[in-house]
């Protein structure tokens, strides 16, 4: 776990993290293989879902996650029909994104951010798929989804502003995103206060993908963190 200026931030294994801002609302973004534990002592007042594919919009994980007392999920629109397997069983709002959206839920500002691949067809730029940026006060998290480095992320560059803090969560493992060094080319162009790797210890990659972010990025200059899981 990570407090960077009193918003606590989790990895609960592959892509999936869990966020607690400063007022004690808890965000969680792509469960996938939650434990027991974390899902009886959590539970998220807002869920993030980056697309479709099964290791992150896990029906399983959302239903064991989501606050009972109620729960707001923001989800691509090709996931509607998967969620709506699940609505009748827990109190759940669904919001809908699409690329390009500024919105507030759950009384979160966040901007949905593309997120596809470049040469591979494993999430393609037309289906809309999307990484998060949320903006908790003075502390920005961008958590990319699964994507590879992409002309877009060009402008996060600019996007801080005096006092605030930026975390960066980037895929590690290839195959499906990108590699180790892709993203540590990313987080050496943005510049990041923190780089925190992801997408790894589960269905493809390694801790050793994450060491290896983290060796490249210590080397450029960029502070990268690899979290414990959850």
């Amino acid at each position: 776990m990570v407090n960077i200026k009193g918003v606590e931030i989790e990895w609960l294994g592959h892509s999936g993290f869990l966020i607690r801002t400063k007022e004690g609302k808890k965000i969680v973004i792509d469960p996938f293989q939650v434990s027991d534990m974390v899902s009886e002592k959590h539970k998220a007042d807002v869920i993030l879902i980056t697309h479709g594919h099964h290791d992150h919009c896990s029906l399983a994980d959302i239903e064991k996650i989501a606050n009972p007392a109620g729960c707001e999920i923001v989800i691509p629109i090709d996931c509607q029909s998967k969620i709506n397997k699940i609505i009748d069983k827990i109190n759940l709002k669904i919001n809908i994104a699409t690329v390009g959206l500024k919105v507030k839920v759950g009384g979160i500002n966040f901007y949905s951010f593309p997120a596809y691949n470049i040469g591979k067809t494993f999430h393609q730029r037309e289906e809309g798929w999307m990484g998060y940026m949320l903006k908790l006060d003075d502390v920005i998290i961008y958590h990319s989804g699964d994507t590879d480095k992409i002309p877009e992320m060009d402008n996060l560059v600019y996007v801080r502003q005096d006092g605030e803090e930026f975390v960066l969560l980037l895929p590690v493992s290839g195959t499906y995103s990108m590699t180790a060094e892709e993203a540590a080319e990313v987080a050496m162009n943005i510049k990041p206060n923190i780089a925190i790797p992801m997408h790894y210890g589960s269905i493809v990659g390694s801790l050793e993908d994450a060491e290896r972010f983290k060796e490249i990025c210590k080397a450029n200059g960029v502070h990268a963190l690899i979290l414990d899981k959850k």
